[in-house]
Formats: structure tokens, sequence, C-alpha cells
């Protein structure tokens, strides 16, 4: 046996009580790392958009000109707790909820379409 042999013979021997590689600590981050990403890319700005619906929709009063989710454009004639109505022609008024406001228009924007 030549001295290349004992080399490659001892580099193949699996090591014996060996620890495992990446402790524990290193476990542990990558996990936490994960969550935090999923944090700042997904969570944090959806309940950031949620906030500033809210607030969209409690300053939301009669003459707005809304858009609803469901793509309806009227003015707003009437509020209440949880329905809004909105007139979106002479005389035609339909009743959605309050969440279905999506978007309120300057003033003038309905008219000018």
């Amino acid at each position: 046996m030549n001295l290349l042999d004992i080399v490659v013979a001892t580099a193949q021997m699996p090591l014996v009580g060996a620890a495992p590689a990446g402790g524990g600590l290193s476990m542990l981050v990558m996990p936490v790392a994960l969550i935090a990403v999923m944090y700042f890319l997904m969570i944090r700005p959806q309940m950031k958009r949620q906030k500033e619906h809210r607030a969209m929709l409690d300053k939301l009063s009669k003459g707005d000109e809304v858009i609803t989710s469901g793509g309806i454009a009227g003015t707003v004639v009437g509020l209440g707790d949880n329905f809004v109505t909105v007139e979106i022609a002479n005389g035609v008024q339909v009743r959605v909820q309050k969440a279905a406001v999506g978007n309120v228009l300057p003033k003038g924007t309905l008219k000018s379409a």
C-alpha cells in the first residue's frame, strides 16, 4: 500500500461522533429570518392598505364621487353605519356596503367622463 491509498481511505471514512453540520443556533436563525421577510413583504403592506381604506371610509360624506369594488361609479347621497346609497344615474340609486367603496374620486370626475 502506498501513501496515496492511505490518504484516500482515511478521507472516505465517516467521522465517528462528529457534531452535525450547523449547530442549534443556525437552525433557528433561518425560520426566524423567513418569518421576518414574510412580515415586511406581505403582512405589513396589507395592514397599511387596510388602515388607509378604513380612514377613507371614515371620511366619506354626501356628495363624494366614488367607485365601488364592483366598478360602479356614482355619487354618495346617503350614509349609514354599514351601507352607503350611491346615485349612479339621475333618479337611480343603489345601496352598497360601505366596505365595497373602493375609491373616492376627485370632485367633477363623473361629469367629465
